[in-house]
């Protein structure tokens, strides 16, 4: 009987890594997008490579540490760290004293690795060293980066933000830089703007028109139902298969929704009944909708800034279980279509005035975003495409990242991380079963959720 191997990554010492080059030494302002507190948080994203014989004699973390180090002198607020001014609010202080970066090696191939790539990854905190001290907001480097290689020749690429910085779209432009860089390029081909002081109140006429659900709704942080330490992860899997049954369930003029729109519809309705919520709770799901081209001020390309909000559809329990699929899309579409230059203004405006709140997040109040179509998945340092590129977490009890995700037949789709207490989850299971079920009566082949048993 073959004895398992046992999974090790052998970590250098964190170096602090700073900017090639000098770079201003200044206090940057950030947005009241940026400094709300429900921001004020690490995000993480992964991408693994294959080994490429063309690319044999050079040293992935060599290559890539070099690249980073050039990157930071056109981000170089990213190597400063936060300092709290007047009325908690924070600031960057460029103080060029870098980022985290650690060199790993270890003794997995990637095929050893199989379907641990997925989210939430099962070895993250191996391929992501938390360095003591650094998940603080204050005085600690804001990004972590990780190169690991593994035996095969492949390797993989974590990095950590500090999510006050920027978000998902900003980080993408960073990892493009240092993508660019290490291929041989001199400077970024977009150049990171700055610019913070577009969303702020105080650049933007007062005005709040809007209800704000998302920070407003009744907190149920003692609700015994979701036990965060007895939790169970399911990857599941969204392609043209599935989405197809689905919209067979929906009537004409719902079958031309988003697929993100009907994606969240029935996570967020299949959760609602896995978790038993009463009736007459009230429930609500928060989506990241990117504000580029709805902010009422232009927002410059390049700049790297927290560019999305949270529009929150409510409602009670009941209606949502209760009502056909098509009550769901629609409450998120109508969600989503507030999202103007007013609604924006209403956002910026309310962070000022309430003191920046955090986004309510429990068992009643989801939170969704959609990694897939950042790019993460399309990085080339020069050893080619990642097998995946995306989301490392892929969220938590109460919230979900959606990640783009290529199955071993070349099936493109989106993946979605589910967290939920393990009787929960299998009436989650049988729920969504039901949606994607053939109108035969007969069930598509479902993707074998990734479990983590770990959580």
């Amino acid at each position: 009987m073959a004895v398992e191997k046992a999974f090790i990554v052998s970590h250098k010492e964190p170096e602090l890594l700073g900017p090639a080059k000098p770079t201003p030494q200044e206090t940057k302002e950030l947005s009241d997008i940026d400094d709300q507190k429900g921001l004020r948080f690490h995000f993480c994203m992964i991408m693994f490579y294959r080994a490429n014989p063309i690319m044999k004699a050079k040293d992935p973390v060599e290559t890539i540490r070099d690249a980073v180090a050039k990157a930071l002198v056109w981000y170089y607020p990213l190597a400063g760290r936060l300092i709290q001014g007047a009325k908690d609010k924070f600031m960057v202080d460029c103080s060029a004293q870098g980022i985290s970066f650690i060199e790993a090696d270890c003794n997995f191939s990637l095929e050893d690795l199989g379907d641990a790539i997925k989210p939430p990854c099962l070895y993250s905190k191996e391929f992501l060293y938390e360095v003591p001290g650094s998940d603080e907001m204050l005085g600690c480097p804001l990004m972590i980066v990780q190169v690991t290689r593994l035996i095969c020749g492949g390797f993989v690429v974590a990095i950590r933000v500090n999510h006050v910085l920027t978000d998902g779209l900003g980080l993408s432009q960073f990892v493009k830089a240092v993508r660019e860089l290490a291929q041989g390029a001199s400077s970024p081909s977009t150049k990171p703007i700055w610019n913070r002081e577009l969303l702020t109140a105080k650049n933007l006429p007062f005005q709040i028109t809007y209800h704000h659900p998302e920070y407003g709704v009744v907190s149920h942080e003692n609700d015994p139902t979701m036990d965060h330490q007895n939790l169970v992860s399911h990857s599941f899997f969204f392609g043209p298969k599935e989405l197809k049954a689905i919209r067979r369930k929906l009537p004409p003029e719902a079958r031309r929704s988003s697929k993100f729109d009907v994606i969240t519809a029935c996570i967020w309705r299949s959760r609602t009944r896995a978790l038993k919520v009463k009736r007459d709770e009230q429930v609500s799901i928060a989506c990241m909708v990117n504000i580029r081209n709805k902010s009422p001020v232009p927002l410059p390309n390049g700049y790297y800034g927290n560019e999305a909000i949270t529009p929150a559809a409510a409602t009670d329990a009941g209606s949502l279980c209760e009502n056909p699929l098509e009550y769901a899309v629609e409450l998120v579409e109508k969600a989503k279509e507030k999202v103007d230059e007013d609604y924006v203004k209403s956002v910026v405006n309310f962070m000022d005035l309430k003191g920046r709140p955090t986004i309510l997040r429990s068992e009643r109040n989801y939170v969704v975003s959609d990694s897939s179509k950042l790019g993460f998945d399309g990085v080339d340092f020069g050893w080619g495409k990642p097998v995946y590129g995306g989301t490392m977490e892929g969220g938590s009890g109460n919230n979900s990242i959606y990640a783009p995700y290529r199955k071993t037949d070349g099936e493109a789709g989106v993946l979605v991380p589910v967290f939920l207490p393990p009787a929960a989850m299998k009436r989650f299971e049988v729920e969504l079963e039901k949606l994607i079920a053939m109108e035969s009566g007969e069930f598509l082949e479902p993707s074998k959720p990734f479990i983590n048993s770990a959580l």
